[in-house]
């Protein structure tokens, strides 16, 4: 099967930039303080439920990954580039990274507690965000809660050329409206719980929103 060509481009890119993007990501204790909040309120609800480990999505280098366990929730990382795997794997040992896509997760179903999304889903297309949401249901045991975070907004923008000392990088990244973004979760089976949209200020550059959203409890057996 033809891979599609955003993960060829998004997977390549930040296989280039790994390094360079490793060190600017912030450790989650620079995070904004309500970012910080929705995190550790995430983990909380998820460590409380019992309902499975976390899957950090687009784990980049694992930072995400290691403070979800640091606070008592057990979690593995998956991510499209290999070159950002092995960093997280270098630099979290004793944590599990693999390599994987949303749009086809090696995930069984039922089997998760939650699925943090953060700054994860913005250079799949629009088109595909309902496949990438579904994945995110399935993946998930009745109850569980996803957290989904990231830039919003309207509109599409192509990377520059070149980005983090001048490394060539090829990858859109698009934003789409929060409630459009909730309205897409609802139809992929999750009540939205919480939709929380921060406005740019001093550490934030763009609009940001972050969804707490649940996946149903299983009904009676038939």
């Amino acid at each position: 099967m033809t891979e599609p060509s955003h993960l060829t481009a998004v997977r390549a890119s930040y296989d280039t930039v790994a390094s360079a993007y490793a060190g600017l990501v912030a450790d989650p204790a620079a995070l904004d303080p309500l970012s910080r909040a929705t995190l550790t309120a995430f983990a909380e609800i998820v460590r409380d439920s019992g309902l499975g480990p976390v899957a950090d999505l687009g784990c980049g280098p694992g930072h995400l990954t290691a403070r979800l366990v640091s606070l008592g929730v057990p979690a593995f990382g998956v991510d499209l580039s290999p070159a950002m795997v092995d960093i997280a794997r270098e630099a979290h040992p004793g944590l599990r990274f693999s390599v994987g896509t949303m749009t086809a997760l090696e995930i069984g179903d039922d089997t998760l507690g939650g699925v943090l999304a953060h700054y994860a889903t913005h250079h799949t297309p629009p088109e595909l965000l309902p496949t990438v949401f579904t994945e995110f249901h399935r993946t998930l045991a009745p109850g569980g809660h996803l957290l989904l975070a990231g830039h919003v907004g309207a509109g599409t923008r192509r990377s520059p050329a070149h980005a983090y000392g001048g490394l060539p990088v090829s990858y859109t990244s698009h934003r789409l409206p929060p409630d459009h973004l909730a309205a897409l979760l609802r139809e992929a089976g999750f009540t939205v719980a919480a939709q929380l949209t921060q406005e740019p200020d001093a550490d934030l550059t763009w609009r940001y929103a972050s969804f707490l959203a649940r996946k149903g409890e299983a009904g009676p057996a038939a």
